[in-house]
């Protein structure tokens, strides 16, 4: 079997390991670049961006209750909330020191999720390439005892019209001999032997 070789582009083999710390590094830009146009220490702001934090994570948590929940939507909701709390803090504070503190426990935090969905993409990317090649074997399996099935079978017909076409030849030749009898055989008891000229 062919199998189609691709190579990743290395940004397409990085990109999903940076994107934690691409997503926290913009969400700190965009609040310091906030804090710079008036949001420094300003409660209305603060307000808001409290509100925006509470109403996502009340979200995620409508979203996570009952059997009908979507991990996938309250994942989302959660992190919207979190986006927008840290966004709000780097905002409202002044000065550096803990608008980066944030950064890095965000980052952290978003590294240690992003762990364990890359571990069970991982495990069942394992799992599937498992299955996959089990299956090309079991298939190269019954491929190989196909052939072997087949060619036993014109080498078993190959070995018939062999023994008929000799026979064919030894019944000429046989009729061919000077003074061959087939009544004589007959006669002696042996078994008959076809003939073309075999009188009725």
């Amino acid at each position: 079997m062919n199998e189609q070789i691709i190579a990743r582009h290395w940004l397409a083999i990085i990109a999903p390991k940076a994107a934690p710390a691409l997503a926290t590094s913009t969400v700190l830009i965009l609040a310091r670049i906030w804090n710079a146009n008036g949001a420094e220490h300003s409660i209305g702001n603060a307000v808001l961006m409290t509100a925006l934090s509470l109403g996502a994570a009340a979200a995620g948590a409508c979203a996570s209750v009952g059997r009908a929940g979507d991990s996938v939507i309250a994942g989302t909701a959660f992190a919207a909330s979190g986006a927008l709390a840290f966004a709000g803090v780097a905002g409202y504070a002044d000065g550096l020191p803990l608008p980066l503190l944030l950064w890095s426990v965000a980052t952290a935090g978003a590294y240690g999720l992003a762990a364990r969905y890359w571990r069970t993409d991982r495990r069942d990317r394992v799992t599937y390439e498992r299955h996959v090649s089990d299956r090309r074997e079991e298939r190269v399996h019954i491929e190989r005892v196909e052939t072997i099935r087949g060619t036993t079978q014109i080498e078993v017909a190959r070995t018939g019209a062999a023994y008929a076409e000799q026979l064919a030849q030894a019944l000429t030749t046989r009729a061919m001999l000077p003074g061959f009898d087939p009544k004589a055989l007959e006669t002696a008891g042996l078994p008959q032997l076809p003939t073309s000229n075999r009188e009725v």
